[in-house]
């Protein structure tokens, strides 16, 4: 077998201590030791220095948790760090210790049987941290949004069946209304806003009922951790923006404008040569899509950054982000099969972003989805609109060429011929003899 590298070194990574097994080819044969360090910063350190001293260029070591997080903290830049997926890399059954695990990384490195995960820049990982907090906390906001609804019903206050949203203007003023004691459903039915005061005689029947002590002091809890989360995600915004403006090019070599400029060579027979794009341009670009705004935008960008150059194909950035499908054939036959597994946070944002585009009418994606939704059901219809979109999003990257919707009538347009002719069968079932002559252009 052929091998790649003639000095490696396989990492085991555990919460305490790491398992570490440095290799290399002398004249003798392959020549191999292990040795186990802690994880505080100084065995980290002196980690490095045992594996410079037979002059290691490149190391593997599982995605394991968070854990492999601080090795790679302070290998980077000194070594070359390969982050693998566990699944394939599996030790042969019955041999399982975390030796042969460090010892099974580095021999699979040497011969270049293991494939890198993609890690971003350290800035673009920064910004990850960011985007994925702030989802977080809008995920708690939304579970508070959920107590209070509970909490009313429990008091007997029907206010979620008459407002369609029960912390909008009109259901703010009426809670801290309740709060501060008010008892009378005339005078918080009062307090309703715009459309809402239509439903003047709904409102103040929903807003009768039994509303305790105790219900008071949680409600006014709840308010307050609302407002505490959205000033969190407030902050959280103006950062990401900063952090973003932060990353674009220095004023003195300003970024050009999308679909112009300078670009990178690539070989012969690979992808196109990739426009070179600003963070905030990006951003805009990626405006451009329905069901994209510029929070989805940030964290899609957060999660797979501007150069399209490291996924080969966008089928490739497809698999990546756990949105194609898997492989299961035998006998020459095809089953069906799930999704591969993927980024987890990338195929939650794309199934978002898909729900929002299915839903804008005379668009392609909302064609799609109903097209697909038809025959194979709602779940693979959103896969199927969250895959084109991030189809769409890596020629837009690639090329800086903004979103062209294709249209509601894409899918008829392009076989209309057998359009036609499946329209004229069934008026020729139901009882009618039709002609079809084609419009003067």
């Amino acid at each position: 077998m052929r091998v790649m590298y003639q000095r490696c070194g396989g990492l085991d990574v555990h919460k305490k201590t790491v398992v570490a097994c440095r290799r290399r080819l002398t004249k003798a044969g392959w020549e191999s030791e292990v040795k186990t360090f802690g994880t505080m910063t100084a065995d980290l350190l002196a980690l490095l220095d045992w594996l410079l001293a037979w002059e290691v260029a490149v190391v593997v070591m599982e995605s394991t948790g968070e854990y492999w997080k601080p090795v790679f903290n302070l290998l980077e830049g000194t070594v070359e760090v390969w982050l693998v997926n566990a699944q394939h890399v599996k030790q042969v059954p019955g041999r399982k210790t975390d030796v042969k695990d460090a010892e099974w990384l580095a021999e699979l490195l040497s011969y270049g049987l293991v494939r890198a995960s993609f890690i971003p820049a350290q800035p673009q990982r920064d910004l990850r941290d960011l985007t994925r907090y702030r989802v977080t906390l809008v995920q708690e906001r939304a579970r508070v949004v959920n107590r209070v609804a509970k909490l009313l019903e429990n008091a007997n206050i029907k206010l979620g069946s008459v407002a369609t949203d029960i912390l909008g203007i009109s259901g703010r003023l009426m809670l801290e209304a309740l709060v501060e004691g008010t008892s009378q459903p005339e005078a918080m039915a009062e307090l309703a806003k715009g459309r809402l005061r239509n439903k003047m005689a709904n409102l103040e029947k929903a807003l009768t009922g039994v509303v305790r002590p105790h219900h008071r002091f949680l409600l006014a809890q709840q308010l307050a951790h609302l407002d505490f989360l959205d000033e969190q995600i407030e902050t959280l915004g103006e950062e990401i923006g900063q952090r973003v403006t932060a990353m674009n090019q220095p004023p003195d070599t300003p970024a050009p404008p999308p679909g112009q400029g300078e670009v990178k060579p690539t070989e012969a027979g690979s992808q196109p040569p990739a426009v070179l794009l600003s963070w905030s341009q990006a951003i805009e670009l990626l405006d451009t899509v329905p069901g994209i705004d510029r929070r989805a935008a940030e964290a899609m960008l957060a999660e797979i950054g501007l150069d399209m150059n490291q996924f080969p194909s966008a089928n490739h950035l497809t698999a990546w982000a756990g949105l194609a499908p898997g492989n299961n054939q035998s006998g020459g036959k095809r089953s069906t099969s799930h999704t591969r597994k993927g980024n987890r946070m990338v195929r939650t944002l794309a199934v978002q972003v898909a729900h929002a585009a299915s839903r804008k009418k005379g668009s392609y994606l909302s064609a799609l989805y109903y097209r697909i939704a038809a025959r194979r059901g709602k779940k693979r219809a959103i896969v199927a609109v969250a895959r084109s979109i991030f189809v769409s999003v890596y020629h837009m990257l690639l090329t800086g060429q903004p979103y062209d919707d294709l249209g509601a009538d894409y899918f008829t347009l392009r076989r209309k011929e057998a359009k036609a002719d499946a329209l004229l069968r069934q008026l020729t079932k139901l009882g009618y003899a039709v002609q079809l002559e084609p419009l003067p252009t």
